[in-house]
C-alpha cells in the first residue's frame, strides 16, 4: 500500500499591532460546518508520485484559495504523519493576503448520506488570519507541530 502525500503552505505575516499571525482556512462542506475548534487546516492537498511536493504545495494553495501561491523563500517545516497514515509536508511562506479576495475550489460528495444524490460544496468555505495561540484551538490537532516548528524557526531567525 502506497503511503498518500499532501503538501502545502502556511502563510505567515507579522504586523506590529497582531504580531505573528498565520492564515488558515476552515474546511468546507456540511461534515465541518457547525465545527470552529480542530475544523480549521493549512491550506494543501494531495499529490502523486509525478509531482514534487514543493510544486504540489504551490498548486494545492492555488486550488484551495483560488488567488496564485505567494513567491518565497519557501521555509520548510518537514512532515507530519496525519492519524489516518497520510504524510503531509508543508513550507512557510512570508506573504500578505486579504481573506477576502478567496475564491475556495470546490468538491463534491454524495450529500445527505446513501441519498444517492451529490453536492458540491467549498474545498474551505472561510479563510482567516490568526494569531499563533488562536491557531493552535483552531488547526487538526496533527497540524500543531507546523505551528510550532514556525516559531521555532523565526525566534533563530532573529
Amino acid at each position: 500500500m502506497t503511503t498518500k502525500r499532501s503538501a502545502g503552505l502556511l502563510l505567515f505575516r507579522e504586523s506590529g499591532d497582531a504580531g505573528l499571525e498565520v492564515l488558515l482556512g476552515h474546511m468546507g462542506g456540511p461534515l465541518w460546518e457547525r465545527r470552529d475548534a480542530g475544523a480549521w487546516s493549512i491550506p494543501k492537498g494531495e499529490y502523486g508520485p509525478e509531482e514534487s511536493a514543493r510544486d504540489a504545495a504551490r498548486r494545492e494553495f492555488e486550488e484551495e484559495i483560488g488567488l496564485p501561491p505567494p513567491e518565497g523563500p519557501y521555509l520548510p517545516l518537514g512532515e507530519v504523519r496525519m492519524i489516518g497514515g497520510k504524510l503531509v509536508t508543508i513550507w512557510a511562506v512570508r506573504a500578505d493576503l486579504d481573506p477576502a479576495l478567496a475564491v475556495p475550489g470546490t468538491f463534491t460528495m454524495e450529500w445527505p448520506p446513501k441519498s444517492g444524490r451529490t453536492a458540491e460544496f467549498p474545498e474551505l468555505d472561510r479563510v482567516e488570519w490568526f494569531s499563533p495561540p488562536m491557531a493552535r484551538n483552531k488547526l487538526v490537532v496533527a497540524q500543531i507541530p507546523f505551528l510550532e516548528r514556525l516559531s521555532e524557526l523565526l525566534k533563530n531567525e532573529g
